[in-house]
């Protein structure tokens, strides 16, 4: 039922659910049964996707620790918590502790399940992403492509773990320069997900926000600006306006306005996100804690938001 709701875009009924879950385990099965590590896991989950990564990651860890004791070290759902756990780590930026985990996660699937498993596909998006984030495209490309190739495979064209491939894999052509490459990965991503989720999932945000970006990179501000207010309209919607991805959207609609040259626009567009300007600017740094406390002062985003502030004035 967890993931269900959780699919279906129902975040606050499936946290609701996950917390339950996690106390009836807990109850009837002890706080060490592989159903307490799965509920665990799950609530983890939800945590690290409003952002809150504080309290995701104990919740990990203890998950971890209770399934390498009862199910072994090899067992698949190690894999699953090793794998979570490296992605929190990866969204801190802390790429030192999310490496060796993403690397036994994949060692672990490929031993058990095969090299052309779906869940292999998983761990070597996730250890691309990783490299991609350290800016090591060469690393990166491969295991995107590899990943791409078992999901397409396995799972059909247009598979939501396909769309995310798409997606990881064009935004590394992005990064690297070769629009067009990235451009029709970016939509067929984008098309996927609004045919499987519909229109207001935080997928489609994402995908939304990362084509208005190529546009916005290429100059073309004229199809950024619609898909980025669409992106942002999403995100409040479904994660509350105080989340990490509002606060980015935030910035990167204000850079759009502020790089076309309409200065008195991007003023607007902060002023909305924090009421009359003369109020903007506290508002503004409860912004910036959030996304402080959230993925920590020294975390790469926390920079890019405060330069695309200072540009502003």
């Amino acid at each position: 039922e967890v993931m269900e709701l959780y699919s279906a875009g129902k975040y606050d009924r499936a946290f609701a659910v996950a917390q339950k879950a996690l106390r009836v385990a807990e109850q009837n099965a002890g706080p060490n049964h592989p159903d307490v590590a799965r509920s665990l896991n799950n609530l983890a989950g939800f945590y690290a996707t409003r952002g809150d990564y504080a309290a995701a990651e104990p919740l990990y860890k203890r998950s971890l620790a209770i399934r390498e004791k009862v199910l072994g070290p090899d067992h698949p759902d190690v894999a699953l918590s090793l794998n979570d756990l490296a992605g929190l780590y990866r969204s801190r930026g802390d790429y030192a502790a999310a490496e060796p985990l993403n690397k036994r996660s994949l060692a672990i699937r490929e031993k058990v399940l095969g090299p052309n498993h779906p869940d292999v596909a998983r761990s070597l998006n996730d250890l691309a992403l990783l490299y991609d984030a350290r800016g090591d495209y060469a690393s990166a490309e491969p295991l995107y492509k590899r990943s791409l190739a078992i999901r397409e495979k396995a799972l059909g064209p247009d598979h939501t773990d396909v769309a995310t491939n798409l997606n990881d894999l064009a935004g590394l052509y992005e990064k690297r320069g070769d629009y067009e490459q990235a451009e029709p990965l970016y939509k067929r991503s984008l098309a996927i997900y609004e045919k499987v989720f519909g229109p207001d999932h935080r997928h489609v945000a994402t995908s939304l926000n990362n084509l208005a970006g190529l546009y916005d990179t290429r100059g073309d501000y004229a199809a950024a600006e619609p898909l980025y207010k669409r992106s942002l309209a999403i995100w409040e919607k479904v994660l509350g306006p105080d989340h990490p991805d509002v606060a980015k959207c935030l910035n990167n609609l204000a850079s759009l306005y502020n790089t076309r040259g309409d200065y008195d626009k991007a003023k607007g567009n902060y002023t909305k996100a924090k009421g009359d300007y003369a109020a903007a600017e506290p508002l503004y740094k409860r912004s910036l804690a959030i996304v402080e406390k959230a993925l920590g002062p020294d975390h790469p985003d926390v920079a890019t938001m405060l330069s695309n502030l200072g540009r502003l004035y």
